[in-house]
Protein backbone atom coordinates (compact mmCIF):
# COMPACT_ATOMS: atom_id res chain seq x y z
CA UNK A 1 0.00 0.00 0.00
CA UNK A 2 1.66 3.39 -1.38
CA UNK A 3 0.74 7.03 -0.93
CA UNK A 4 2.10 9.97 -0.69
CA UNK A 5 1.10 14.07 -0.33
CA UNK A 6 3.52 17.47 -1.15
CA UNK A 7 1.78 19.90 1.28
CA UNK A 8 2.16 23.71 1.58
CA UNK A 9 3.00 24.08 5.73
CA UNK A 10 -0.55 23.18 6.97
CA UNK A 11 -1.07 21.71 10.35
CA UNK A 12 -4.32 20.91 9.29
CA UNK A 13 -3.23 18.49 6.07
CA UNK A 14 -0.90 16.78 8.86
CA UNK A 15 -3.39 16.21 11.15
CA UNK A 16 -5.38 14.77 7.94
CA UNK A 17 -2.38 12.27 6.98
CA UNK A 18 -2.13 11.08 10.38
CA UNK A 19 -5.68 9.67 10.54
CA UNK A 20 -5.23 8.08 7.24
CA UNK A 21 -2.59 6.20 8.28
CA UNK A 22 -4.39 5.12 11.16
CA UNK A 23 -7.36 4.08 9.38
CA UNK A 24 -5.40 2.40 6.38
CA UNK A 25 -1.77 1.76 8.13
CA UNK A 26 -1.25 -2.42 8.20
CA UNK A 27 1.35 -4.31 8.94
CA UNK A 28 3.11 -3.01 5.60
CA UNK A 29 2.76 0.11 4.08
CA UNK A 30 4.91 3.05 2.75
CA UNK A 31 3.10 6.28 2.89
CA UNK A 32 4.84 10.04 1.71
CA UNK A 33 3.79 13.53 3.56
CA UNK A 34 6.37 16.25 1.96
CA UNK A 35 5.59 19.80 3.65
CA UNK A 36 7.65 21.96 1.18
CA UNK A 37 7.22 25.19 -1.06
CA UNK A 38 4.33 25.88 -3.61
CA UNK A 39 6.52 25.46 -6.57
CA UNK A 40 8.12 21.72 -5.27
CA UNK A 41 4.97 20.52 -4.79
CA UNK A 42 3.75 21.27 -8.26
CA UNK A 43 6.96 19.29 -9.70
CA UNK A 44 6.23 16.70 -7.03
CA UNK A 45 2.65 15.96 -8.36
CA UNK A 46 4.17 16.31 -11.93
CA UNK A 47 6.37 13.86 -12.03
CA UNK A 48 3.83 11.27 -9.89
CA UNK A 49 6.57 11.47 -6.47
CA UNK A 50 3.15 12.01 -5.06
CA UNK A 51 -0.28 11.48 -5.35
CA UNK A 52 -1.48 14.89 -4.68
CA UNK A 53 -0.59 18.53 -4.05
CA UNK A 54 -2.33 20.68 -1.42
CA UNK A 55 -1.67 24.27 -1.84
CA UNK A 56 -4.42 27.91 -1.72
CA UNK A 57 -5.41 29.86 -4.58
CA UNK A 58 -6.56 33.76 -3.91
CA UNK A 59 -7.16 36.90 -5.98
CA UNK A 60 -3.54 38.17 -5.41
CA UNK A 61 -1.96 34.77 -6.74
CA UNK A 62 -4.84 32.83 -9.16
CA UNK A 63 -4.19 34.44 -12.38
CA UNK A 64 -0.31 33.30 -12.30
CA UNK A 65 -0.94 29.90 -10.65
CA UNK A 66 -3.55 28.54 -12.41
CA UNK A 67 -1.27 29.38 -15.57
CA UNK A 68 1.60 27.61 -13.89
CA UNK A 69 -1.10 24.99 -13.08
CA UNK A 70 -2.06 24.33 -16.62
CA UNK A 71 1.33 24.60 -18.18
CA UNK A 72 2.45 21.59 -15.82
CA UNK A 73 -0.46 19.77 -17.15
CA UNK A 74 -2.25 19.86 -13.94
CA UNK A 75 -5.98 20.15 -12.39
CA UNK A 76 -6.79 22.26 -8.98
CA UNK A 77 -9.68 21.50 -7.46
CA UNK A 78 -11.14 23.58 -4.57
CA UNK A 79 -11.58 21.69 -1.00
CA UNK A 80 -12.84 24.82 1.01
CA UNK A 81 -12.46 28.57 1.21
CA UNK A 82 -11.11 30.39 4.59
CA UNK A 83 -10.47 34.20 5.36
CA UNK A 84 -7.19 35.41 6.21
CA UNK A 85 -6.26 35.54 9.70
CA UNK A 86 -3.23 36.19 11.99
CA UNK A 87 -1.23 33.28 14.03
CA UNK A 88 -0.19 34.97 17.53
CA UNK A 89 1.03 33.53 20.84
CA UNK A 90 -1.81 33.98 23.81
CA UNK A 91 -0.02 36.67 25.50
CA UNK A 92 1.05 38.59 22.06
CA UNK A 93 -0.19 42.38 22.69
CA UNK A 94 -2.67 42.09 20.20
CA UNK A 95 -4.34 38.51 21.20
CA UNK A 96 -7.49 40.26 22.69
CA UNK A 97 -8.32 42.28 19.84
CA UNK A 98 -11.44 40.71 17.97
CA UNK A 99 -10.04 41.69 14.13
CA UNK A 100 -6.43 42.89 13.70
CA UNK A 101 -4.87 45.51 11.01
CA UNK A 102 -1.79 45.62 9.10
CA UNK A 103 -1.37 48.79 10.69
CA UNK A 104 -1.84 46.73 13.95
CA UNK A 105 0.74 44.08 13.01
CA UNK A 106 3.58 46.78 11.61
CA UNK A 107 5.65 46.55 14.71
CA UNK A 108 6.20 42.99 15.07
CA UNK A 109 8.48 40.46 12.77
CA UNK A 110 6.57 38.84 9.94
CA UNK A 111 7.14 34.95 9.37
CA UNK A 112 7.18 33.77 6.03
CA UNK A 113 7.78 30.49 4.66
CA UNK A 114 11.18 30.75 2.28
CA UNK A 115 10.55 29.37 -1.38
CA UNK A 116 14.01 29.26 -2.53
CA UNK A 117 14.71 29.94 -6.10
CA UNK A 118 11.11 30.75 -6.55
CA UNK A 119 10.46 33.76 -3.93
CA UNK A 120 7.61 35.53 -5.59
CA UNK A 121 4.17 36.88 -3.89
CA UNK A 122 2.35 34.44 -6.09
CA UNK A 123 4.28 31.51 -4.91
CA UNK A 124 4.54 32.83 -1.09
CA UNK A 125 2.21 30.66 1.40
CA UNK A 126 1.28 33.89 3.15
CA UNK A 127 -1.26 36.69 1.82
CA UNK A 128 0.08 40.26 1.17
CA UNK A 129 3.71 38.89 1.56
CA UNK A 130 3.73 41.71 -0.99
CA UNK A 131 3.42 44.78 1.67
CA UNK A 132 6.57 46.19 2.92
CA UNK A 133 7.69 45.89 6.19
CA UNK A 134 10.31 46.39 8.41
CA UNK A 135 10.92 43.30 10.32
CA UNK A 136 10.80 40.06 8.53
CA UNK A 137 11.88 36.58 9.09
CA UNK A 138 11.78 33.97 6.04
CA UNK A 139 12.06 30.46 7.81
CA UNK A 140 11.59 26.65 5.89
CA UNK A 141 10.42 24.41 9.16
CA UNK A 142 6.86 24.80 10.81
CA UNK A 143 8.45 23.85 14.45
CA UNK A 144 10.62 27.40 13.97
CA UNK A 145 7.25 29.79 12.72
CA UNK A 146 6.19 28.54 16.34
CA UNK A 147 8.71 28.93 18.40
CA UNK A 148 9.61 32.47 16.87
CA UNK A 149 6.01 33.56 17.53
CA UNK A 150 6.11 32.34 21.40
CA UNK A 151 9.61 33.51 21.60
CA UNK A 152 9.37 37.09 19.34
CA UNK A 153 5.85 37.99 19.39
CA UNK A 154 6.17 37.16 15.61
CA UNK A 155 2.88 36.52 13.79
CA UNK A 156 2.29 34.72 10.74
CA UNK A 157 -0.86 35.29 8.23
CA UNK A 158 -2.91 32.38 6.89
CA UNK A 159 -6.03 30.16 7.00
CA UNK A 160 -6.78 30.22 10.99
CA UNK A 161 -6.97 26.75 10.55
CA UNK A 162 -4.87 25.40 13.57
CA UNK A 163 -6.14 22.69 16.15
CA UNK A 164 -5.17 23.59 19.52
CA UNK A 165 -4.02 20.18 20.80
CA UNK A 166 -0.69 20.76 18.90
CA UNK A 167 0.31 23.61 21.19
CA UNK A 168 -2.01 23.57 23.86
CA UNK A 169 -3.64 27.44 24.02
CA UNK A 170 -0.12 28.71 23.22
CA UNK A 171 -1.47 29.41 19.66
CA UNK A 172 -4.17 31.59 18.77
CA UNK A 173 -5.51 32.99 15.71
CA UNK A 174 -7.25 36.27 15.29
CA UNK A 175 -9.70 37.51 11.63
CA UNK A 176 -7.45 39.83 9.23
CA UNK A 177 -9.33 43.15 8.27
CA UNK A 178 -8.69 42.68 4.91
CA UNK A 179 -11.44 41.35 2.00
CA UNK A 180 -9.30 38.26 0.73
CA UNK A 181 -10.14 34.35 1.11
CA UNK A 182 -7.78 31.61 0.65
CA UNK A 183 -9.19 28.80 -1.76
CA UNK A 184 -7.54 25.63 -0.49
CA UNK A 185 -7.71 22.63 -2.57
CA UNK A 186 -5.59 20.26 -4.09
CA UNK A 187 -3.75 19.57 -7.21
CA UNK A 188 -3.83 16.33 -9.71
CA UNK A 189 -1.99 15.30 -13.08
CA UNK A 190 -4.77 16.48 -15.61
CA UNK A 191 -5.37 12.77 -16.06
CA UNK A 192 -5.38 11.24 -12.77
CA UNK A 193 -8.13 9.77 -11.65
CA UNK A 194 -8.08 9.76 -7.26
CA UNK A 195 -7.49 6.67 -5.44
CA UNK A 196 -9.34 5.27 -2.84
CA UNK A 197 -6.63 6.04 -0.44
CA UNK A 198 -6.49 9.51 -2.14
CA UNK A 199 -10.65 9.71 -1.68
CA UNK A 200 -10.14 9.21 2.35
CA UNK A 201 -7.36 11.94 2.42
CA UNK A 202 -9.40 14.46 1.35
CA UNK A 203 -12.79 12.89 3.35
CA UNK A 204 -10.30 13.95 6.13
CA UNK A 205 -8.92 17.37 5.13
CA UNK A 206 -12.67 18.55 4.33
CA UNK A 207 -13.05 17.80 8.36
CA UNK A 208 -10.90 20.84 8.69
CA UNK A 209 -13.58 23.44 7.20
CA UNK A 210 -14.63 26.93 8.36
CA UNK A 211 -17.84 26.70 9.49
CA UNK A 212 -18.20 30.47 8.43
CA UNK A 213 -15.32 31.47 5.91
Amino acid sequence: MTFGVSSQHYTFTENAFVELVKRFGQERYAFYYNETGTHQILDDVKNRVCDLGILYLSHENEVVMRKVIEENHLVFTELFSAKPHVFLQKDHPLASKKVVSAHDLAPYPRLNFVQGEYESVYFSEELFSSIPVDKEIRVNDRGAIVNFMLGLNAYTISSGIFPKYLNGENIISVPLAENETMHIGYVLNENQELSELGKSYLEELRKYAPANP
